[in-house]
């Protein structure tokens, strides 16, 4: 009869350590201010993802610069090397399923994408957005809050989908609007909270993966 001691009982799910992170790649346009703080995130002890690439369509983006002194592999695929939206998108789906990646997180990606790039990643791409979606899809979006004399704005992390600013939304962080504002005074504030908002959101649901 073999002991309990020399046989014991394997531990439950819940107890057991995350061995492998979630891979995700980032997709950005500009400075990557978004992408910087998810770097920053994923090199906490506990993190359950960490950032295996960055792409850009554009090869002087501030953020592919940063990424790639910063030891992250990165990618630049000139959208303007492309004479459709779809091939475009095709070439990017192509890197990023080369990548074995379990999640993307868009950052400041400044294009409208086509089924060829989210439908391969259909609930497994995120986005973060400057305003409290439904509110302000699109562009300019602290100029319209603040025409339209609301009282607050904010931003939103929502799964990507084939309408614009329209997948569902996962949360929320929400930023008075203050007298005298401006659209740069507010967006300043905003993205304060959309660095702590993306990251702890891709930190959930690379848990939930």
């Amino acid at each position: 009869m073999t002991s309990a001691a020399n046989n014991p009982a394997s531990p439950p799910a819940s107890a057991k350590l995350r061995l492998k992170k979630c891979r995700v790649g980032v997709l950005i346009s500009g400075a990557g201010s978004n992408m910087r703080a998810l770097v920053a995130s994923s090199h906490q002890v506990n993190s359950p993802y960490e950032i295996a690439c960055v792409a850009s369509n554009k090869a002087d983006a501030g953020g592919i610069v940063w990424a790639h002194e910063n030891g992250i592999t990165t990618k630049v695929i000139n959208h303007k090397d492309f004479s459709t939206h779809e091939a475009f998108d095709a070439a990017l789906n192509d890197y990023l399923q080369s990548q074995n990646l379990d999640l993307i997180a868009c950052a400041g990606f400044m294009r409208i994408m086509t089924s060829q790039l989210i439908t391969p990643w259909q609930g497994r791409m995120l986005n973060i957005h400057p305003s409290l979606l439904p509110l302000y899809k699109g562009l300019h979006t602290h100029a319209r809050a603040i025409a339209a004399g609301d009282k607050e704005s904010g931003c939103s992390v929502h799964w990507v989908t084939a309408a614009l600013d329209d997948g569902p939304v996962i949360a929320q962080a929400r930023v008075p609007i203050l007298k005298g504002d401006t659209p740069d005074t507010l967006a300043v504030r905003v993205l304060v909270e959309e660095h702590k908002l993306y990251s702890a959101v891709l930190a959930q649901v690379s848990r939930d993966l």
